[in-house]
């Protein structure tokens, strides 16, 4: 089991774009993902700042996304 990357908020935003999530709304700088079948979660997409692994360990299980399935998509 390998740890989780740091990624860039766009980065990680055109992996869940890949796994079927469509962006639905943006508010400030917070931009809301639905997935088809009701999954969502929020990326902070802030100027500067990357996504730590905290955070997308989070995210990863909001949308029930194994680190494995994240890992492979990359």
């Amino acid at each position: 089991m390998s740890k989780l990357p740091v990624l860039k908020p766009v980065e990680l935003v055109r992996v869940l774009d890949a796994w079927g999530s469509i962006a639905s709304v943006q508010k400030g700088s917070h931009l809301y993902l639905r997935h088809p079948d009701g999954r969502a979660t929020v990326v902070p997409i802030h100027r500067g700042e990357d996504i730590p692994p905290g955070l997308l360990r989070s995210i990863l299980s909001e949308i029930k996304l194994s680190r494995d399935e994240f890992l492979a998509s990359l």
